[in-house]
């Protein structure tokens, strides 16, 4: 095996990458940062890993003990599977504020831009594990609302300030031990707008998670940081677009260094036996789930790579159709 990629220079190849995108989230609250290809930096720290465009900010501060997590979950598309990389650390050193109220900070002196270190940062009080989830203005009007609000659970009945946020759209800024994700452009109330971009989902963060419970964070380690390198089949959008392989390629060779090794054994074993012409119906299957996502996803993969032959239907039929995957469940 090659020798593993640095950290710092995977990270800073992909922020100057358009088709990547960055979060900084938790299970719940998330600040995503896209760039279009036509869209210009307008700020570019090249030694601090920070990059700013008009429309979004995103600051990488990397520390000892970060830990990379290659990653590919099922897609609910038929045929289509998502990736990324998430960078964690150990939890007692990513533990964030974990304030349950809203917040007055101060000015907020870490702004990415300049321009913005005089505006007044406000913790939402999310209480997320391990992101401080904030909102940032000068506007007079709006302090005066959230400083009424300040004290209160910010979704308390009869709290004006949440209202107030959604109106005035001010930037919104997710703090984790590994950085910022910061967010100028307007809140979508309709729906998700293109670019930089924030969820807060209240019903979600109740759970207390810290990631989907498809993505496996290793034990005693919080994501505090994700990468989602291009997609073979999407573009920036989410729009499908034809197969590229050379994308899939790209990510394998980070999945090889940073994937979890049952994962990726288990995704040699099954092209592996599908190329050799095995037969499905007597493939051990993989007793754990983790295994059963990389049977599934090779299984996705191959017929992009090697084309739907009747010999890889007969494989799909029997572990990726709907009814298989129900089988499989019940048997482990």
């Amino acid at each position: 095996m090659a020798e593993a990629p640095d950290i710092q220079r995977v990270l800073f190849e992909h922020l100057h990458t358009p088709s990547s995108s960055f979060s900084i989230g938790s299970f719940g609250a998330i600040a995503e940062f896209h760039r279009r290809g036509d869209e210009p930096l307008v700020l570019d720290d090249r030694e601090g890993l920070t990059v700013a465009t008009e429309r979004g900010g995103l600051k990488i501060e990397l520390v000892e003990g970060v830990s990379p997590l290659a990653y590919e979950t099922l897609s609910g598309r038929r045929d289509r599977w998502q990736h990324g990389v998430i960078f964690c650390l150990p939890k007692a050193q990513a533990t964030s504020s974990q304030r349950d109220v809203l917040t007055e900070l101060g000015p907020d002196e870490e702004a990415i831009r300049p321009e913005d270190r005089g505006a007044i940062l406000f913790d939402m009080g999310l209480a997320a594990r391990n992101i401080d989830f904030c909102v940032r203005t000068s506007d007079a009007a709006l302090l005066d609302v959230l400083r009424q609000g300040a004290g209160r659970p910010l979704f308390a009945h009869g709290n004006p300030a949440g209202g107030a946020i959604v109106e005035a759209s001010p930037h919104r800024i997710a703090i984790s031990k590994l950085g910022r994700a910061e967010v100028y452009q307007a809140i979508g109330k309709v729906k998700t707008p293109e670019g930089p971009h924030t969820h807060v989902l209240p019903k979600f963060l109740k759970s207390g998670r810290t990631h989907s419970a498809n993505i496996p964070v290793p034990r005693g380690q919080l994501p505090c940081l994700s990468l989602y390198p291009a997609h073979p089949l999407y573009d920036g959008l989410g729009q499908e677009t034809p197969f590229e392989p050379g994308y899939l390629a790209s990510f394998e060779a980070l999945l090889d260094h940073w994937g979890a090794p049952e994962y990726r054994a288990e995704k040699a074993r099954v092209v592996q036996a599908v190329r050799r012409g095995q037969d499905a119906q007597v493939y051990e299957l993989p007793r754990s789930r983790l295994g059963r996502t990389g049977l599934r996803v090779a299984l996705r993969q191959l017929k992009q790579l090697d084309g739907d032959t009747s010999a890889l239907r007969q494989w799909r039929d029997r572990l990726d159709a709907p009814q298989a995957r129900r089988a499989s469940k019940t048997a482990a």
